[in-house]
């Protein structure tokens, strides 16, 4: 089966154009049963005053209760690599594909989802890391807190 990544990974982006426009961090995800989103969630760490709102678990809350059956069939879309803490809810609930905007900004454990079996996309779109980029010049400190640093 092709999948239209394209697709997906632009309404990622909204999510995370969303959540920027609230003055939160720009990072949005898609949870993807099929060829039908199933989860949308951003960064709203900022927004709810959250310790673990990051984008990708944001979506899968938004998600709701699944069966293993159904996160096994399912793509996650995120317009940046998943910091460890997403990378655990991914390998937690099987999600066997992550199709993600860009790693320039952050790199997550790739080496690590990969020897677990997840399957990475990486489609290097220019403008997630453009997004990141110029949010993260006007917001270093916020960022490195988003990241633990």
């Amino acid at each position: 089966m092709v999948f239209d990544h394209d697709f997906f990974m632009r309404e990622a982006i909204r999510q995370a154009q969303k959540g920027l426009r609230q003055g939160g961090i720009p990072i949005g995800a898609v949870l993807v049963k099929g060829s039908t989103i199933i989860g949308r969630g951003y960064n709203r760490r900022v927004q709810k005053k959250s310790v673990i709102l990051h984008a990708e678990m944001d979506c899968l809350e938004n998600a709701g209760r699944l069966s293993a059956q159904d996160y096994r069939a399912c793509r996650l879309y995120t317009t940046l690599f998943p910091c460890d803490m997403c990378s655990g809810a991914v390998l937690l609930y099987k999600i066997p594909l992550v199709v993600i905007g860009e790693n320039k900004t952050f790199k997550g454990p790739e080496a690590y989802l990969k020897k677990k079996g997840v399957r990475l996309i990486n489609l290097e779109r220019d403008d997630c890391k453009a997004m990141m980029q110029a949010f993260i010049c006007k917001k270093s400190a916020l960022w490195a807190e988003d990241i633990g640093e």
